[in-house]
């Protein structure tokens, strides 16, 4: 059985995004990409705190440790869907879609995407 690995915080999301932007860095690097104010050592504590959770790997080899993502951009999202789905949608993926789109913020080409989707989703259903 696998272990299931713990959500990220809001700050600990903040350091996987640069992480999954820029690949492995080292804290200083890391640092100077945040853009919400954390300073040094609290990024550094954050770090620690996420290499022992599993979200990051550090490479020992430098002098300066270098970290990078172990938990993947695409995994994060879709647990955080699933999780608002549940919490927020009684499960229903229908009613988020319906939430999100209701908010008007959809450019057309967004509405074009999503229309793709679907075309693809169903034909991929009927191929079945």
């Amino acid at each position: 059985m696998t272990q299931k690995r713990p959500k990220p915080t809001e700050s600990e999301l903040e350091i996987l995004k640069v992480l999954w932007r820029a690949g492995p860095l080292t804290v200083r690097q890391i640092h100077e990409q945040l853009q919400n104010g954390t300073g040094y050592t609290t990024a550094l504590k954050l770090l620690q705190i996420m290499a022992e959770k599993g979200l990051v790997a550090r490479d020992e080899a430098a002098k300066a440790h270098v970290y990078s993502a172990v938990l993947a951009e695409g995994e994060a999202k879709q647990a955080a869907v699933s999780s608002l789905v549940e919490k927020l949608f009684g499960g229903s993926p229908l009613r988020l879609a319906m939430q999100a789109l209701a908010q008007g913020r959809s450019s057309p080409e967004e509405l074009d995407e999503i229309k793709r989707l679907i075309r693809d989703m169903e034909a991929d259903r009927n191929r079945r």
